[in-house]
């Protein structure tokens, strides 16, 4: 019913929307309702906003099928009754299934009195097809750079946009300055400008309209398809972890590499690898260590769906060599990838395994090749031994 453009980011988004659903509690004299539910399956940034929103974070449990514990929610939102203020969910969840309980799930928050916040990141299998409002949403934010075209990272500018409900509309957040933006009520304000960086927005207004309505519900039909696709090419190898009731996924999958400890073989290495063929790997051990978290979207054509694959299912060979006892794991190219140019021309070559094979795993690869800048590194060295890459005080003398 309404928008707020204030937002300069999803995970700023987020902290508005709980920010709006708060102001709301407390003018219905609920000041005491600070609580969120929040499942186990959500983005780490859920539960950031909540505790900045100044929310006591509750977390729900996930069954084995990766939906969110309908019983387990109910307990939690029965036991906290008088103090629910929200529950952040995202649809569909990030173990990437449709949640087929979310018209239960927003109904059983609203019989204990809390809001519903539906975290608008895996918007892009939604668009088209059905309305976080008809859901039970009370407040959802917009992911402009994972759904409508904006630039996805470097530093900006950005946007979360958040929708609401009529009666959360009076809320939105308003600006010192300039008149006429927000409720009646206004939260406040969260960014510096009125309608955050509109700058941006032309972007996302082009590819709506050049796109329509019948195109971006294409777009969300080839998003869950892609998906779809890759974890039927890649389930024979590598088991998909989570499935909808019927056997299907929703927009991204996840591939549980973790039987591949048996043999030493980590998920890193296959990441690593991955890089040797050209392609950045997917999402690693998020939500579940040890596995990757594969979301295609609706941009990539078939061929390179095809050549991801091809790529997998050739790293999955390479593992059947440790398996096999043919080669150790530290012997690998699993283990020494990704391979730079320097490795491969360097003289004191001294692998078990051909230059060839850690230069080009796919032929195809003599005609356009990636080179990783650098080598194998230790992430979990490097994570807990910060250091300052700037140059010295004194070079600036």
């Amino acid at each position: 019913d309404a928008i707020s453009y204030q937002p300069n980011a999803g995970s700023q988004g987020e902290y508005t929307g709980l920010l709006t659903i708060r102001a709301y509690h407390r003018s219905r004299g609920d000041l005491q309702r600070d609580v969120c539910l929040i499942p186990a399956s959500a983005h780490g940034t859920n539960p950031a906003s909540a505790a900045m929103a100044g929310l006591r974070v509750v977390v729900v449990a996930c069954d084995h099928d990766g939906n969110i514990d309908v019983d387990d929610l109910r307990a939690k939102a029965q036991e906290h009754k008088e103090h629910l203020a929200a529950l952040m969910v995202t649809y569909p969840s990030t173990h990437g299934v449709f949640e087929e309980a979310i018209v239960e799930i927003c109904q059983i928050i609203h019989e204990n009195g809390g809001q519903v916040y539906m975290d608008g990141a895996n918007l892009n299998a939604q668009v088209g097809l059905c309305r976080p409002r008809d859901m039970g949403a009370d407040v959802c934010h917009l992911n402009l750079h994972k759904t409508f075209a904006i630039p996805h990272g470097g530093g900006g500018p950005g946007m979360g946009p958040i929708c609401v409900a009529g009666h959360l509309a009076p809320f939105l957040p308003g600006h010192p300055v300039v008149s006429g933006v927000g409720g009646e009520q206004s939260l406040g304000t969260v960014s510096a400008a009125p309608w955050g960086s509109p700058s941006i927005l032309p972007i996302s207004y082009a590819y709506i309209a050049m796109m329509g309505a019948e195109g971006l519900t294409q777009a969300t039909k080839v998003a869950i398809l892609n998906a779809n696709y890759i974890a039927a090419r890649l389930e024979p190898d590598y088991p998909v972890l989570y499935k909808g009731s019927r056997g299907r996924v929703a927009h991204e999958c996840i591939i549980d590499t973790r039987p591949l400890k048996e043999y030493g073989v980590l998920v890193d290495d296959i990441a690593k690898r991955l890089m040797d063929y050209g392609f950045h790997a997917p999402t690693m051990s998020f939500p579940v260590p040890g596995t990757l978290m594969i979301e295609p979207t609706e941009s990539e054509p078939k061929g390179e769906l095809d050549r991801f694959c091809w790529a997998m299912l050739a790293i999955r060979e390479e593992v059947r060599a440790v398996e096999r006892g043919e080669i150790t794991i530290e012997d690998s190219p699993l283990r020494h990838a990704p391979h730079t140019a320097e490795d491969v021309i360097n003289d004191a070559w001294d692998r078990p395994y051909p230059r060839e094979v850690a230069a080009y795993p796919d032929p195809g690869l003599r005609d356009n090749k990636f080179w990783p800048a650098v080598g194998r590194i230790d992430n979990v060295y490097g994570d807990r031994h910060l250091f300052c890459a700037c140059p010295p005080v004194e070079a600036y003398a």
